[in-house]
């Protein structure tokens, strides 16, 4: 059994860090299988709409000791205020986000100005995660299990303003603020997110597609969510997104 197949197969047993590969994936080798185990499920009929930009800002790297920006593959959005129940998901959380939708094929190599004019509309968003294993102690492990991805909410979409660095996301769980930063905190603009991930899939033989929606990295650091939390994020000139658990 090759890696990859060794991998899918522990996907379907509810392994998604398989501990045989524990310390032995290099980062580039884990896209490999990120992008292979994608390849399976859309083969399986579900649909790659878009990706998703993480550990971006200061505060997210931080948090789990990893220092550069990483990318995973979006299969689903749910609408703001979806409700979860706790069986939905595996030790949840989320991150608040500028979800972008593209409105043209990207090549490899794009300035900050043609990634905005290539956005058709933006949404305020929250990315939901699962930490489905190790993340910290195996950061490979997770990019080949997509980077924590588990699906994607989305507010009302509006156009994409001038500056993005300004923008501010107020985070409030149980109506309690839980935290807050600016769009300066994601690589000094979030369409930096932009720009690094049309290079860094050009590496793999890939590129963002017209329609695909891009993820671009969180203002704060990473929150969990529990049931019967309700989680409320406002970016300034933008909209709310929410969502919520049921005990």
């Amino acid at each position: 059994m090759d890696m990859i197949d060794a991998f899918w197969a522990a996907r379907q047993r509810g392994e998604f860090f398989p501990a045989a590969y524990f310390d032995k994936l290099t980062v580039e080798r884990a896209y490999d299988i990120q992008l292979a185990l994608i390849d399976r499920r859309v083969a399986a009929g579900e649909k790659h709409i878009g990706w998703k930009v993480g550990l971006t800002s200061a505060a997210i790297q931080q948090q789990f000791g990893f220092h550069e920006p990483v990318f995973g593959c979006i299969l689903e959005t749910v609408p703001s205020g979806h409700i979860f129940a706790p069986a939905d998901l595996i030790q949840p959380g989320f991150e608040n986000e500028l979800c972008m939708r593209i409105g043209r094929d990207l090549p490899a190599s794009i300035t900050l100005d043609q990634a905005r004019a290539a956005v058709d509309v933006v949404y305020p968003s929250l990315e939901i995660i699962e930490t489905r294993g190790p993340f910290t102690a195996q950061i490979a492990l997770a990019l080949a299990d997509n980077a924590q991805q588990k699906t994607v909410i989305r507010g009302a979409p509006v156009a994409l303003p001038a500056d993005l660095e300004t923008i501010e996301a107020v985070v409030t769980v149980n109506g309690q603020e839980a935290g807050r930063g600016f769009g300066s905190a994601v690589l000094g603009n979030p369409l930096h997110s932009v720009v690094w991930l049309a290079k860094k899939l050009a590496e793999r033989g890939r590129h963002i597609r017209a329609g695909d929606i891009v993820m671009t990295g969180s203002f704060t650091r990473q929150f969990p969510i529990a049931p019967g939390d309700r989680v409320h994020v406002g970016f300034s000139g933008i909209g709310d997104v929410e969502t919520s658990m049921t005990v």
